[in-house]
């Protein structure tokens, strides 16, 4: 859990945003461990560890399994669902795909107009 908080702590300096995590409901329905509320509609957020046993092929077979959950999640709730993967380097967590934080704020622009 101290990983993960600081990946989404990484997240909320980035964005400008609060990021609450998800409800069990949400994790077990929708497959969300985060979301960011902007005005009434809801952007979720998986955040999936990139470590040295944990191979990068079987999370992305996990992203395709998911993906009708997270399309079900934007149907309802009005935003995308995004994956961040994160992975130590020198000791600290870090987010290994950075390009996820510009798409993020364009879902961001997209829902508040």
């Amino acid at each position: 859990m101290t990983e993960i908080k600081t990946i989404y702590g990484q997240l909320e300096r980035k964005l400008g945003y609060k990021i609450e995590p998800a409800p069990d409901k949400w994790d077990r329905l929708y497959n969300i461990d985060f979301f960011i509320k902007i005005k009434g509609k809801y952007i979720g957020l998986q955040i999936k560890p990139v470590n040295q046993g944990i191979q990068l092929s079987q999370i992305f077979k996990e992203k395709g399994l998911q993906q009708k959950t997270h399309e079900k999640f934007e149907t309802e709730f009005g935003g995308k669902v995004f994956y961040i993967f994160s992975s130590k380097e020198n000791g600290k967590k870090v987010i290994m795909n950075p390009e996820v934080i510009e798409e993020i704020r364009t879902e961001i622009k997209r829902l508040k107009q």
